[in-house]
C-alpha cells in the first residue's frame, strides 16, 4: 500500500493528538476534495519498516490519542488488506489507542468488514461540496457521519 505520508501530533482528524497517515488510492474522486493528489493508488510511496517504527516511536511516548487512517480512502479495494494488517497491530500493541478512519464509503457497504472490529470511529460517506460546513465536527460536508463504532470514551462524538 502507498501512503502520502504519516502526520504527527494532528489535532483535526480525530480527538485528541493523533499520527494520520495519509493512504494513496481512492475511487470516490469527490468534487472539491482537499486531498486528490491521493486518488491515484500508485502515487506517494509504499508504506516501510521505518515508517512503522516512527510511528511506534510516536506511540510509545504516552500522549498520543491514536492514529486517523484517511487519504484516499483506506477502504479502497486495493488497501483494506494492509490497513486490516496495521489495524490489528496497532490494537495489540496499543490496546488504549483509539483508531480512527474516514471512507468515502457508507457504513452499511462496509460495516461487514473485519477491519471495522479494529476501528473505534468511522467518519462515513463522499465529501459532498454543497453540503461543506466548517463547523460540522470532524467531518467535511452535513452528510458524513461521525460513528462511534465500539462506544470508546471519545469526546464531542
Amino acid at each position: 500500500m502507498n501512503i502520502h505520508g504519516i502526520e504527527y501530533d494532528s489535532m483535526l482528524n480525530g480527538d485528541g493528538l493523533r499520527a494520520i497517515i495519509w493512504v494513496s488510492g481512492c475511487n470516490h474522486k469527490c468534487p472539491g476534495c482537499q486531498n486528490p493528489q491521493t486518488w491515484d493508488s500508485n502515487s506517494g510511496s509504499p508504506i516501510t519498516t521505518d515508517d512503522l517504527n516512527r510511528l511506534f516511536n510516536y506511540l510509545d511516548k504516552g500522549y498520543p490519542s491514536g492514529v486517523t487512517f484517511s487519504g484516499g480512502d483506506p477502504l479502497f479495494p486495493e488497501n483494506r488488506s494492509t490497513v486490516l494488517y496495521l489495524c490489528k497491530l496497532l490494537k495489540e500493541k496499543y490496546p488504549n489507542k483509539t483508531i480512527w478512519m474516514y471512507t468515502g464509503y457508507l457504513y452499511d457497504e462496509v460495516k461487514d468488514l473485519e477491519i471495522l472490529k479494529y476501528v473505534d470511529v468511522l467518519v462515513d460517506g463522499p465529501f459532498k461540496k454543497d453540503l461543506a460546513d466548517v463547523n460540522y465536527h470532524w467531518a467535511g460536508s452535513t452528510n458524513q457521519k461521525v460513528i462511534n463504532l465500539h462506544h470508546a470514551a471519545i469526546q464531542n462524538v
